[in-house]
């Protein structure tokens, strides 16, 4: 993928793969780490989900990218309500949760473009900034949209920003710089024009989208 010649395919195919990659990890290892306990569930899957944003962004410079894999990311999310017969509210939060945070992170790249994200301390502070504008955001809307017990919890805002927020920072704080260095390399070693026809270069992605939808599938199906 080249960022020099993103046209209009290009770009709705890389928001469905880096969407539907989102998506995954969101429902198969989100699953996976709900289901041993993982304390930081939440704060991982913002950090990963941050990270695969920020390699989508250094290979595109698209900032409108970054919303559409996250809408894409929400409706991985939804395929529990077809699988297992789930009610959407049952995944409201999951699915605005992940659409706050390529909001947010799409808010960063804006502010910081003209820096270029010129260094890896840049990429790091726009992480946690966006973590801690997404996790403000989440709670807010999610006590409008679905108020569940968890978010009841923390019993305001100032309280999940803190509690949970800042461990939002932490790992995107880690995971942005990290996504976004293996986002360079991958520009570097596969632009566009290595791809030779274009039928092989969608022939290939719309393998990723079916794999990811897949394993998500799957992970559903079995109760993750």
């Amino acid at each position: 993928m080249s960022r020099t010649r993103y046209h209009t395919g290009h770009l709705v195919m890389a928001i469905l793969v880096f969407g539907s990659l989102w998506g995954m990890s969101e429902v198969a290892l989100g699953g996976g780490l709900a289901a041993v306990g993982f304390p930081y569930r939440s704060a991982l899957l913002t950090g990963i989900g941050m990270g695969i944003l920020a390699l989508a962004f250094a290979m595109s410079r698209n900032i409108p990218m970054l919303l559409g894999a996250g809408a894409v990311a929400a409706a991985v999310n939804l395929l529990g309500v077809p699988i297992m017969h789930l009610t959407v509210a049952c995944k409201a939060n999951a699915c605005l949760a992940v659409f706050i945070e390529g909001g947010s992170l799409s808010l960063m790249a804006a502010v910081l473009m003209k820096r270029r994200w010129s260094n890896a301390f840049t990429r790091s502070a726009a992480g946690a900034g966006a973590a801690l504008l997404a996790s403000t955001g989440f709670y807010l809307a999610g006590m409008h949209v679905a108020p569940c017990p968890y978010l009841l919890s923390f019993g305001n805002v100032g309280g999940f920003v803190v509690r949970e927020g800042l461990i939002w920072a932490g790992f995107a704080a880690v995971l942005v710089p990290l996504g976004y260095m293996v986002g360079q390399r991958l520009a570097e070693r596969f632009p566009l024009e290595a791809w030779g026809r274009p039928l092989v270069f969608y022939a290939v992605n719309t393998g990723i989208i079916a794999s990811a939808i897949g394993v998500s599938s799957l992970a559903i199906t079995i109760g993750l």
